[in-house]
């Protein structure tokens, strides 16, 4: 059956809240009642009613994005087209001649990807990336303190072959290095989580979808093989039904684990305090409009401010997948995760873009070790914030981390050269963890069938022989 044709006129007319209409890429949408409904806020929502979207929704998402969310009954048809005026179906930056960006193969470490991104991303993305929260304190001393903890090197320990596989939840990987899950990732690169995903199959590595992606799930689950391992990000959504269905999708992909997002029940002020280098492919830009861009708001209003710990045992039962809690900051928190049955725990605190001057995530990880360090060997461990060395991820590990997310470097590295600069971005830490392991001599062996990190120091005794040893460095 043919799609109704529309005229630009008679798209125009449906600009209200309770009758709005938006084209994107040629077709003609029913979006009333959406915009209250949409994360990424309602106001590009509303400024969009009766008008062309294509350029502000493909600077984000997939093609595929808005068939899968609205489906059959939300399309109305297509928008007239004519000489004078086709149809928008790709964003008008994209016309634009790509800048010219060094090869990624000479970079050697992550802070190369910033420095070159800073000069070749949107203002928009450059804050959406940098921004923090408020002053960025917690931003800030998420890098600083990796840098207040101190390797106590030991010497001849044998340490030609190096093994830096990591178990989690009963499953190897190559690497004990993750991308952090990260919303809206087409803003960095167009091909986003789907380059992201095959950089991370390519080191064998678990790759994390987000909820926020810019691809649907299927579209990334096409992207590695078949029965690949991932984990799903989770925000909970006050549409339990909307959030039920979501659930059913994930969970018919079968995914390692549910990573639920805890830190984040209300979205906070994020800025960006920084200046950015001009980029090229930019035109000069007045102060008041850069500072507009710098950091969009996101939007809370589809967040669920009522989570609570009532809510883990029903998603355990709902999903029967291991759930881990994205966003714990305290010792106290770690502990009761554990009570309540889950898998693992997430130390985070949203890379700074939660709650300023909260802590962070390898203090929280020395706070555990002082007070409840068994928890380490009965749960798995993530890490994210200031990660921006090997070292940092081989501190981690000392202390107990099982793996450990890198987020805004990689977000720089898929800016710089999508799936290769994201290779190299892996490749680069890859080679820093393999260094300072020789230097450090912190060496993996085989003794006894069980796998033991030889250790500077001990913090607690393991409680079992199949306990996993933990590596302490003084701070």
């Amino acid at each position: 059956m043919a799609s109704k044709v529309y005229s630009s006129e008679e798209v125009g007319v449906h600009h209200l809240e309770n009758d709005a209409w938006i084209v994107v890429n040629g077709v003609v949408w029913d979006v009333t009642g959406f915009a209250k409904k949409h994360p990424g806020g309602r106001d590009i929502i509303e400024a969009h009613w009766g008008k062309d979207g294509s350029e502000a929704y493909n600077e984000i998402h997939s093609p595929g994005l808005i068939a899968k969310h609205f489906g059959a009954d939300r399309r109305l048809g297509v928008i007239q087209t004519s000489a004078e005026q086709p149809a928008t179906t790709t964003p008008q930056n994209a016309l634009r001649p790509a800048p010219r960006r060094p090869n990624v193969s000479s970079f050697i470490n992550l802070a190369q990807f910033e420095e070159v991104a800073a000069r070749y991303v949107t203002s928009r993305t450059w804050g959406y990336v940098h921004g923090a929260t408020e002053d960025g304190w917690t931003n800030a001393a998420n890098a600083e303190w990796f840098r207040r903890i101190l390797f106590r090197p030991r010497i001849l320990r044998r340490v030609e072959q190096v093994d830096l596989s990591t178990t989690v939840l009963g499953r190897k990987y190559d690497l004990p290095i993750f991308c952090a899950p990260t919303s809206s990732v087409k803003l960095s690169h167009p091909d986003g989580e789907v380059a992201i995903a095959k950089a991370s199959v390519a080191h064998g590595v678990a790759t994390i979808v987000p909820s926020l992606s810019s691809y649907t799930i299927e579209e990334i689950m096409e992207a590695i093989p078949q029965g690949y391992p991932f984990f799903f990000q989770l925000y909970f959504r006050k549409d339990r039904e909307g959030l039920e269905r979501l659930l059913d999708v994930v969970c018919s992909f079968k995914p390692q684990a549910i990573l639920v997002t805890v830190d984040l029940p209300v979205v906070s002020k994020r800025e960006d305090k920084t200046s950015q280098a001009p980029s090229p492919n930019q035109s000069q830009e007045n102060s008041e409009a850069m500072e507009r861009t710098l950091a969009p708001p996101p939007a809370s209003d589809t967040l669920d401010a009522n989570l609570n710990w009532d809510d883990i045992p029903w998603l355990k039962k709902r999903t029967g997948v291991p759930i881990i809690l994205k966003g714990i900051q305290s010792a106290a928190d770690a502990r009761r995760a554990y009570e309540y049955g889950c898998a693992g725990i997430y130390l985070s605190n949203h890379g700074g873009r939660a709650l300023d001057t909260a802590p962070t995530s390898i203090h929280t990880l020395l706070e555990i070790h002082a007070t409840c360090p068994e928890i380490l060997d009965k749960m798995e461990v993530f890490v994210d914030g200031g990660v921006r060395r090997g070292s940092d991820v081989l501190k981690a590990l000392c202390l107990g981390a099982s793996a450990v997310f890198v987020g805004r470097p990689f977000l720089y590295a898929l800016a710089c050269g999508g799936e290769e600069g994201m290779k190299r971005a892996f490749e680069s830490t890859f080679d820093i963890i393999f260094l300072k392991i020789h230097c450090a001599n912190h060496i993996h062996s085989t003794e006894g069938g069980t796998k033991a990190v030889y250790a500077i120091t001990w913090h607690h005794k393991p409680k079992s022989s199949s306990s996993r040893p933990r590596e302490y460095c003084r701070y």
